[in-house]
């Protein structure tokens, strides 16, 4: 089976945008402060890798209030998740095809 970097989406491969997509695929929604800490990045920083995977539709925006205060949640949409299952199994292909 040839196997090609080309099947590989362009949108994970920034380690952080790869980071919130493995944080969102075991839990349902996370907060951007829990993504920020568990990916130890800085607000401006997860913040344009956020925009850019609700751009392709990989994440989907919650917004509330808790206590008067804003709190935004994020969770991997169907086609996000689709993406990501993809990738992975590009990446899984890539490392088997190279053993």
């Amino acid at each position: 089976m040839k196997v090609s970097i080309d099947d590989l989406h362009k949108a994970f491969g920034s380690r952080v945008r790869l980071g919130i997509m493995s944080a969102l695929a075991v839990n349902d929604k996370l907060d951007f402060t829990s993504l920020k800490e568990y990916l130890d990045v800085t607000d401006g920083n997860l913040a344009s890798h956020i925009k850019a995977l609700e751009k392709e539709a990989f994440i989907g925006v919650e917004k509330s209030f808790v206590d008067r205060k804003p709190n935004t949640k994020y969770f991997m949409t169907k086609v996000g998740k689709k993406a990501f299952d993809d990738h992975l199994n590009a990446l899984e292909i890539l490392i088997k095809s190279n053993r």
